[in-house]
């Protein structure tokens, strides 16, 4: 796991742009901490920040291999699971290899199968190849989205990273962002391909770009398409469970210390008992780690999202597989800390949306684990996969067309943001339009199944929803929350052929049992005590403590007293000092999650200097 960044310029000699591309990836040295590297050619230059998880002597990058015809060079991010199958086939064609690494398998196959590569990785990347035979530029997107990938075009080339900010640091690159940027800021959407900052964008997931003197061309190998599903129950539950053996032990593969991330809740319960069950045949423990806040448990409250606290039940899953289970213990004080804002906007190169204090929290918590751990593996994703929001399940959500989460987010309390915001730029924003229009773009994409009723064609609609929009927010946050402590975090529910599979299976399938997630559920049953195996679903935690809204609303406090804040381009100040007067106790959580927009909004103008390109 690791930063990667480059430039590509016909024009230009960039072994005279070393500057430049130091500057580049000196930007993406927490991704990266172990070591840095760069490679420059007459009309390339890639650089690289590498975090060692396997082969940590000989893995270094960026590397290079000469053949015949010419070198060819590799920056590389990510894991590929499948690499130990890859090598052994490469060496039956002839291919020698210099290290264990991961990075070499990808570079060598680069060599034996050119861009087609891509569709023999199983795994989470982002690399780009430069081709000094052909002279071009391959950059491959792994096909859930899981790493990071953005583009900035230039009048010669490109610019490319892991991060926004590799990108920004080029003096080409425009520190701007439009309406458009704006509107998907602050719509609590996810379009493909969309990077908010002017002139970038993401490369896609599933997707091959190449750069050369005939510009910029991109092709598809990999999208979730439909197929027709003829597996019974019982066998759909063995398969699910087969994928899941396979995928927790090949993601359990790395050279430095490793652990889970346990909430409690189905998903990361199902993956620490799948680990503690592969370490076990090594007489391993596992490792596992929770988030929590000072006193949640005791003055617990349930709210439409969450029912129950998490602590209880990640105790009692860690005593049932006798896993070594920390808590990271979190405070008001230091979830509210500008410092610890300033390193979460850092991270994400943007104001963190609708997420309140959980972007915090959840840095605080990777950071925790970083202090014992390199490699985590988590439970994220399995909720899109396997149909497991309490929103699917809602009459409205099912009949509008709407995205789901904002649907049900809507029915139970104002969106954030929408009321923060100046109301000239509201209007210039049209928020609503924007959605409508980026909902019908999506469903556009759904293929039909065949013979399909009214109500399995409708939740295939929001299924794909969630694979191909709303998990992308959530792996967007784990990468760069995580990265930004050196942290690698794993997901195996995101490995493509669970997705595929689970994807097809009928809703009815999905949902056996009469609830969510009854092919997980059943597919884990004889590893989870009944206590976990039956508890309904609760999101990500978010503190109770009305201390954290006394801090924020303080800090807003702050941010009244200076008139000259650029935020009041953007933010109704009246709005703020409504809010600031509210009873910290009774507040709430969609206003004081506005609030925490705000802050947020106010630390990356200060950061980053945006240019606006507003009416």
């Amino acid at each position: 796991m690791c930063g990667i960044t480059g430039w590509v310029s016909f024009d230009r000699d960039l072994t005279r742009h070393q500057t430049d591309l130091d500057a580049m990836t000196t930007t993406m040295a927490c991704r990266g901490p172990d070591a840095e590297g760069s490679w420059l050619d007459r009309h390339v230059a890639l650089g690289h920040r590498r975090l060692a998880i396997i082969d940590l002597e000989g893995g270094a990058q960026p590397m290079s291999v000469k053949t015949d015809e010419g070198t060819v060079a590799i920056v590389y991010s990510g894991e590929v699971y499948n690499f130990a199958e890859l090598r052994d086939e490469l060496r039956r064609r002839g291919h020698k290899f210099r290290s264990r690494s991961d990075t070499e398998v990808v570079l060598r196959g680069y060599l034996e199968w050119d861009e087609a590569v891509a569709e023999r990785l199983n795994g989470m990347y982002a690399f780009a190849i430069w081709d000094t035979r052909m002279e071009k530029l391959v950059m491959i997107r792994d096909r859930m989205g899981i790493k990071p990938f953005y583009l900035y075009p230039t009048a010669d080339g490109a610019l490319f990273g892991s991060e926004p900010k590799a990108i920004l640091a080029n003096p080409l690159a425009e520190r701007a962002v439009d309406l458009d940027g704006m509107r998907e800021l602050f719509s609590f959407t996810k379009t493909p391909g969309h990077a908010v900052w002017y002139g970038m964008r993401e490369v896609l997931p599933g997707t091959v770009v190449t750069v050369s003197r005939d510009g910029i061309r991109e092709h598809t190998y990999w999208s979730l398409h439909t197929r027709s599903h003829t597996d019974d129950q019982q066998t759909s539950v063995d398969t699910v469970r087969s994928l899941l053996d396979d995928i927790v032990t090949r993601q359990l593969v790395a050279d430095v210390p490793r652990c889970v991330l346990l909430s409690g809740g189905l998903d990361s319960s199902a993956i620490t008992a799948l680990a503690a069950a592969q370490l076990g045949k090594r007489n391993e423990q596992v490792r596992s780690f929770a988030v929590d806040f000072a006193g949640q448990t005791e003055n617990f409250t349930p709210d439409h999202l969450r029912g129950t606290p998490d602590t209880p039940y990640a105790h009692e899953l860690a005593t049932y597989v006798g896993s070594r289970h920390q808590d990271i213990v979190l405070n008001d004080t230091t979830l509210a800390d500008p410092a610890i804002r300033r390193a979460v906007v850092t991270a994400r190169d943007l104001p963190g949306g609708a997420m309140g204090d959980m972007d915090a929290s959840l840095y605080l918590l990777f950071k925790g684990i970083r202090e014992h751990s390199t490699v985590a593996l988590s439970g994220e994703s399995a909720d899109e996969i396997f149909g497991g929001y309490s929103w699917f399940f809602d009459p409205e959500v099912q009949t509008t067309d709407n995205f789901p989460w904002l649907t049900f987010l809507q029915s139970r309390q104002p969106i954030p943001v929408l009321d923060l915001l100046r109301d000239d730029l509201t209007t210039a924003l049209d928020l609503p339009g924007y959605v409508h229009d980026k909902y019908a773009s999506a469903v556009a994409e759904v293929e039909p199944g065949d013979a399909e009723t009214e109500q399995e064609r409708r939740m295939r609609v929001i299924c794909y929803l969630h694979l191909t929009r709303f998990v992308r927010m959530l792996l967007d946050r784990k990468d760069r929350m995580s990265m930004a402590v050196g942290l690698e975090v794993r997901v195996p529910f995101c490995d493509h052929r669970l997705v595929e599979y689970v994807y097809n299976t009928p809703w009815a399938l999905k949902t056996f049992d009469g609830r969510e997630k009854s092919l997980l559920r059943a597919a884990t049953a004889n590893i989870l005590p009944q206590s976990v195996l039956q508890r309904v679903k609760s999101p990500y935690p978010s503190t109770q403590d009305p201390r954290y809204a006394v801090a924020l609303q303080q800090q807003a406090k702050e941010l009244l007293s200076t008139s000259q804040e650029p935020l009041f381009e953007l933010v109704d100040r009246q709005w703020i000092e409504n809010a600031v007067q509210q009873d910290p106790s009774t507040i709430p959580i969609s206003v004081r999650n506005s609030i925490d927009m705000a802050l947020d909004l106010n630390t990356w103008l200060d950061i980053y200097r945006p240019r606006l390109r507003l009416p």
